[in-house]
């Protein structure tokens, strides 16, 4: 179990990483092809393709800076799945100089393993 945690560490280091370098294709890599999204006041965003889809119409606008922690509150896994709940604080600020946007919250995040790797699922 401790090795599962500190995969699912890893994982949430290189997510927050990734975003806020850009690389999209990194985190693309970190989450299952079914994956699904849950946001309050939004429809699910079901698939990595539609994950990929989304950031891709955001980046047409030009650069988004994204800034952010995650600090893990909980991690547990039971056999091929695990869940985790996290401290979410998210800055992100639009091209064009536009006012930053904050986001702060706890959230819920479920991971499978596939291949011997973690992935984010839902």
């Amino acid at each position: 179990m401790q090795n599962d945690e500190q995969e699912i560490r890893q994982l949430v280091a290189t997510w927050m990483a990734a975003t806020k370098s850009g690389d999209v294709k990194a985190v693309l890599e970190l989450m299952s092809d079914d994956v699904v999204f849950l946001v309050a006041g939004q429809p699910p965003m079901i698939g990595k393709s539609a994950f990929a889809a989304a950031a891709e119409a955001q980046a047409s606008h030009g650069p988004v800076q994204f800034d952010g922690t995650s600090e893990i509150q909980e991690i547990k896994a039971i056999g091929e799945w695990a869940f985790m709940w996290t401290k979410l604080t998210v800055t992100m600020t639009p091209p064009g100089g536009a006012e930053a946007m904050n986001r702060a919250g706890h959230t819920l995040s479920i991971l499978r393993k596939e291949n011997g790797r973690w992935l984010l699922a839902r």
